[in-house]
């Protein structure tokens, strides 16, 4: 099963996940939002649409932008409408 760590702490961890070139995107109910912040950053995928960002943030350090959510993505995306992503060193396992 999928798991998304950092920093020691578990983000989220699903059977239920979508991948799209090459990450694991993690549906909204397998996240652990006590470690998510939302961020300012937005960024614009030609396919997927605005992607908004989070810092994953575990015992008071921060990983700025180290996930991503399309909340309202392009058709072609639709499938990973609410889903996050990680990078940034936060390891995605599965087991």
């Amino acid at each position: 099963m999928p798991r998304a760590s950092w920093n020691g702490a578990v983000i989220a961890e699903s059977e239920a996940f979508e991948l799209v070139e090459g990450n694991v995107y993690f549906p909204p109910e397998a996240l652990d939002r006590r470690y998510l912040q939302p961020s300012a950053t937005r960024t614009v995928c030609p396919w997927k649409g605005t992607a908004h960002y989070y810092d994953v943030v575990v015992e008071a350090e921060v990983n700025r932008d180290a996930a991503w959510c399309y909340a309202s993505p392009k058709t072609e995306a639709a499938h990973i409408a609410g889903y996050v992503a990680f990078w940034k060193g936060v390891t995605v396992e599965d087991d």
